[in-house]
């Protein structure tokens, strides 16, 4: 109740008018309890406003939360140590797997922080007959070279996964490990 109306006139006027403000009539007067339940009232009002306003914030918060879960819980995309595991379990399901006349696939391992590990056998080779240098000279920079053009391995190459080619003899000692980062390939 902001305004008072004059009796005489029915003119508006300020609540705290003490006569009219169009013909001078004096206007009734208030009591201080009439003013004070229509103060309670409208902070009432607003104090109903403000508690509106704070449920929907509450609904607001709480559905971006919900909505939040479910986008992780649902549609999440698996992380790459998940990819780089659901890989070798395809590439072990063809192993062992000749590469070529002497070389063999046994099966291939994901390792932890983003490596994948390929176990190679020499079937027809001693470790005593290897002369690393000249694998280090000529079939890592192959490898390499592999590593960086084979459309096959472009998953690795897009998640920049460190990749490790790990050689056996025909007896099973290790003859070459070659560790190829993301770095090498670029």
């Amino acid at each position: 109740m902001d305004k008072l109306h004059c009796n005489n006139c029915g003119a508006e006027n300020k609540i705290n008018s003490r006569y009219c403000s169009q013909c001078g009539y004096e206007l009734p007067k208030i009591n201080s309890e009439m003013i004070d339940s229509d103060t309670n009232e409208t902070s009432k009002e607003k104090k109903g406003g403000k508690r509106k306003i704070l449920i929907n914030a509450i609904g607001i918060i709480a559905f971006a939360l919900a909505y939040f879960a479910v986008q992780q819980f649902f549609f999440k995309t698996p992380s790459v140590d998940k990819l780089l595991l659901k890989t070798a379990s395809e590439v072990n399901k063809s192993c062992p797997m000749m590469v070529d006349e002497i070389t063999r696939l046994d099966n291939s391992v994901a390792l932890p922080n983003n490596t994948f590990q390929y176990n190679y056998t020499l079937i027809n080779t001693d470790k005593a007959e290897v002369n690393i240098d000249t694998v280090k000279k000529y079939i890592d920079p192959n490898i390499i070279n592999n590593v960086k053009t084979n459309p096959d391995i472009k998953f690795f190459r897009d998640h920049k996964t460190t990749l490790i080619y790990y050689y056996r003899d025909k007896k099973g000692e290790f003859v070459h490990k070659l560790t190829v980062t993301p770095t090498m390939y670029k």
